[in-house]
């Protein structure tokens, strides 16, 4: 299947959409230095200039090159520099050695991104269902790089010994401390759970099916800061009898002490974010913590971790653009919530649930089959989006999911417990 390019510029939501998600790309890099957005920290982390052509490469590729007739590349040499982990597409430049590509300068991948985006907005009216389904998909993909490309520039600044800020901090709004947890207790019963493909979803949402839940109780809320400040003050990190295996294994090989980010100062704990080195606000929501930390405070509080299916069952009723996420280029960081029970934003919640595909689960034709079905191995799944989320990205049914040491995400935790 081929189009030819339409000389009227599409003026659909569609294509309003991808300008607005583009558009949002750049004005979170232009605080950036090109030295900035070069720099690779870790090899989890990929660099800021990485994910701005990366996410072009998705569309001249998968829309540009295989459905606009005459189509020619922007540069030959950028699909082995940008392209993931797409087998299908060949060969690739390392993921560890990402920082090494000095060239395109951020100026370069700047004009690739400008030239890609005219030919698509060219081409868009002209584009069937089939393929502009694909420039959704790909704006999705886009966002789902702008929560890196955040957490990324975070961890790369938090390297650095001077520990710069990018964003001025958020004007501090007075809180109380939230009391005690609530628990909303549910009895036994098979819900349903997954994307009920009315709109957008990724893959790996699907097919809706229905899952047996026993009687159990999730907290309204998820952990602060000060409950795990309280959960290190009582040994927590020395307490074999709260960790897995790995987990005690992991903490011992790492030299974990706190959350990733917290540092003591004389006079108490401090976190690094894009706005600087400040103290914790003993009433936001802890972030910045692997799945195994998450399981040994749930034990030493003498709870667990929810399942995903209890997550989304708990998390339906509530909308998922109501919490603190991303909607602009500004300080990013978890906020106390107003008002409980809240399942959206400030923190992506680890749960219980290994990820694994759901029954009937199969991955799509082609080279974008790769997007989620092939790491369905080792995982562990995340719900509810955090303030690096773009707004209207998150949904109940939504999977993230991370390797169970990784914490460079904005990562919390929930309670449940057994009825």
């Amino acid at each position: 299947m081929s189009v030819r390019p339409h000389p009227a510029r599409d003026r659909s939501p569609l294509a309003a959409r991808f300008s607005a998600v583009r558009d949002l790309s750049l004005a979170l890099a232009a605080p950036l230095s090109d030295a900035d957005a070069t720099v690779q920290s870790m090899d989890d982390a990929s660099p800021t200039k990485w994910h701005l052509a990366h996410t072009t490469w998705f569309f001249e590729t998968f829309v540009l090159r295989d459905y606009v007739p005459g189509y020619a590349l922007h540069d030959e040499r950028f699909p082995f520099l940008f392209n993931s982990y797409y087998e299908a597409e060949g060969r690739r430049h390392a993921r560890n050695r990402r920082g090494m590509i000095t060239r395109p300068t951020l100026d370069e991948v700047r004009g690739y991104r400008a030239a890609v985006d005219t030919a698509v907005l060219d081409a868009l009216s002209a584009l069937p269902d089939s393929v502009r389904a694909l420039v959704e998909l790909g704006c999705h993909h886009e966002e789902q790089h702008q929560e890196l490309l955040i957490t990324d520039i975070l961890h790369l600044f938090g390297e650095n010994p001077l520990e710069p800020a990018i964003w001025s901090p958020a004007r501090k709004v007075p809180v109380e401390m939230p009391g005690p947890i609530g628990w909303i207790e549910r009895g036994e019963e098979v819900v349903e759970v997954g994307h009920t493909g009315e709109s957008f979803s990724f893959d790996c949402e699907g097919p809706r099916h229905r899952a047996l839940i026993a009687p159990h109780a999730i907290a309204d809320r998820t952990i602060t800061n000060g409950e795990w400040a309280a959960f290190i003050a009582d040994g927590g990190y020395d307490d074999p009898r709260h960790w897995l295996s790995d987990g005690w294994a992991w903490v011992k090989a790492e030299g974990v002490t706190a959350p990733l980010y917290w540092e003591r100062r004389d006079d108490g704990w401090t976190r690094f974010g894009l706005d600087g080195r400040r103290a914790i606000d003993p009433a936001a929501p802890v972030t910045h913590i692997s799945f195994y930390e998450a399981d040994a405070f749930a034990s030493w509080f003498g709870a667990r971790l929810p399942s995903e299916f209890e997550w989304e069952a708990a998390a339906a009723a509530h909308d998922p653009n109501g919490g603190n996420q991303l909607d602009a280029a500004g300080p990013v960081e978890p906020r106390p919530a107003a008002s409980a029970p809240a399942f959206f934003g400030d923190v992506w919640e680890w749960t219980g649930s290994a990820y694994r595909p759901y029954p009937g689960f199969a991955a799509a034709e082609g080279a974008v089959g790769e997007y989620n079905g092939k790491f369905m191995s080792g995982q562990f799944v995340l719900r509810g989006g955090s303030c690096a989320t773009p707004r209207s990205h998150a949904r109940a049914s939504y999977r993230n999911f991370f390797y169970p040491h990784q914490r460079w995400q904005f990562t919390g935790l929930r309670l449940a417990k057994d009825l």
